[in-house]
């Protein structure tokens, strides 16, 4: 986000957005703490998945990481999407292998986005810099 971006964005955007990004960083990194610490409901929910308890090894890493992207201004919207992405995987495990409500990780996905369209203003220029690159 560029200087004179921010100053055209109102002050409570700016606060909702800072909320919002706080509130995921909270939410994944207990998520990723819980995963990487072995709580017994994080084992048992990947037991379910079948892919052995590495992947709650490396689910639980990336949640961490993407809960301290998120709230780095200039990276932000890559925490983002890797946060959308997890909770896509999250959703699909809901969906065919892991018992409970697949709401939470819809939520939490739809939260995630949300700070990626926020600051789609980095995407778009890596995009320009990997393709003009290329010309």
């Amino acid at each position: 986000m560029s200087l004179t971006h921010v100053e055209t964005v109102p002050r409570w955007r700016r606060i909702g957005l800072w909320s919002l990004k706080v509130l995921l960083a909270a939410v994944f990194l207990a998520a990723g703490v819980a995963k990487l610490a072995g709580v017994p409901m994080m084992v048992e929910n990947f037991e379910h998945l079948g892919l052995g308890q590495w992947f709650r090894y490396v689910t639980g890493t990336l949640e961490v990481i993407g809960a301290v992207v998120i709230l780095l201004p200039a990276f932000a919207a890559f925490g983002g999407v890797l946060l959308a992405a997890i909770m896509v995987g999250a959703t699909l495990a809901h969906l065919f292998a892991i018992p409970g409500s697949r709401i939470p990780a819809i939520v939490l996905f739809a939260l995630s986005a949300l700070v990626v369209l926020a600051h789609r203003d980095q995407l778009e220029s890596l995009a320009r810099r990997v393709f003009d690159d290329h010309d």
